[in-house]
């Protein structure tokens, strides 16, 4: 066996009820005076609850998904203009994107506070969109140093995006079997990932205030982003950055219709990665274990239901396929990509289902 493998240093703080007091610490300890609070509308007086015992200097609410270049640029010149020295991210992936857009360029550090389970708070993976392309990179100096989770924080999600965002995360462990630095480490990471979020999502949907079943999803969450972080973007993820970036369809909803025709598409040349799956979800199989945690979890299954054209496929593949690893476990043409699509597309099985 050999590997290299790389852990990302973050500090996290996890603990229902706990946010506000967590924050507050986390800030002293740092030493901040000018802290940036970003959160969009709907989050910003949740924000500016938690946020009450910190010196903000500036609560910011214009996030957008995606994280448009330009709508980064104008948050990069507001940290500058009110002199920031800490960003405090509160929200869900757009939120974390738009504080790591800043932190791209300005080195700022970050205190992510999830409100979702998409994960993004663990990785130094950055997504910015221009002219309908989405562009992604690698940096360290948006990696956020610390992360608040507190599962009180996710009570008000509703189930729907819950489900959607907690695929989300699934797809993060998925993915994390095969993509270019896969190794031993993140598939063991990427294992419990899936096992927690597969307990915690369907405690989520039956009781949407336990707060158990909110942190397993949190913990989940959390898991199969170190792991992505380390394995990096595979096949699923580069698709899904082309839907998200190109078309505008939303982010958690994308990946958790996607998914389960990836995993098809993969599973055959990728045996020992698919009983992992279907280990960590309780099935024999790893297609049929998803699509029936999907089915209880009533996912979502069709792209055409959240805005993709049918016209817009031949394209979709075509900009797909040419993302797509080279250390995929087996090799995909853009007929291949096409067909995959279509089938999301249309919200039938997939091959092989």
């Amino acid at each position: 066996m050999e590997f290299d493998h790389t852990t990302l240093g973050q500090r996290v703080l996890f603990g229902a009820g706990k946010a506000a007091a967590n924050l507050a610490e986390e800030v002293r300890r740092r030493g901040s005076t000018a802290v940036m609070v970003i959160a969009e509308g709907r989050e910003a007086e949740l924000a500016r609850r938690i946020t009450t015992g910190i010196d903000v200097a500036l609560h910011y609410d214009d996030v957008a998904p995606h994280v448009p270049v330009a709508k980064a640029d104008k948050a990069r010149a507001a940290a500058q203009e009110h002199g920031v020295d800490l960003l405090v991210c509160v929200g869900g992936g757009s939120t974390t994107g738009l504080a790591k857009a800043v932190a791209l360029t300005s080195g700022l550090p970050i205190v992510a506070v999830p409100t979702t389970y998409a994960g993004s708070e663990a990785t130094n993976v950055w997504g910015l969109t221009e002219a309908a392309r989405k562009t992604t990179g690698v940096d360290d100096r948006v990696l956020p140093g610390t992360v608040v989770y507190d599962a009180e924080l996710t009570l008000s999600l509703p189930v729907e995006l819950s489900v959607a965002s907690g695929l989300n995360g699934l797809a993060h462990c998925v993915d994390s079997l095969w993509a270019p630095r896969a190794d031993p480490i993140n598939a063991a990471l990427a294992t419990e990932g899936m096992r927690t979020l597969a307990a915690g999502l369907p405690k989520v949907v039956s009781d949407p205030h336990d707060v158990e079943g909110r942190e397993l999803a949190l913990h989940g969450a959390y898991l199969s982003a170190v792991a992505f972080a380390s394995a990096g973007s595979g096949m699923h993820h580069k698709i899904c950055h082309v839907l998200g970036g190109t078309y505008d369809l939303p982010h958690a909803q994308t990946h958790a219709i996607v998914l389960p025709h990836v995993l098809a598409f993969n599973a055959v040349a990728a045996p020992e990665a698919a009983d992992r799956i279907a280990d960590a979800l309780g099935g024999a199989d790893a297609v049929r274990a998803l699509i029936a945690l999907r089915d209880r979890l009533g996912a979502p299954k069709a792209l055409r239901d959240i805005g993709l054209r049918e016209s817009d496929l031949d394209e979709a593949a075509e900009l797909s396929v040419a993302a797509i690893p080279a250390s995929n476990p087996r090799p995909a043409t853009a007929g291949d990509v096409r067909n995959l699509l279509t089938a999301a597309w249309a919200g039938t099985a997939p091959e092989g289902a």
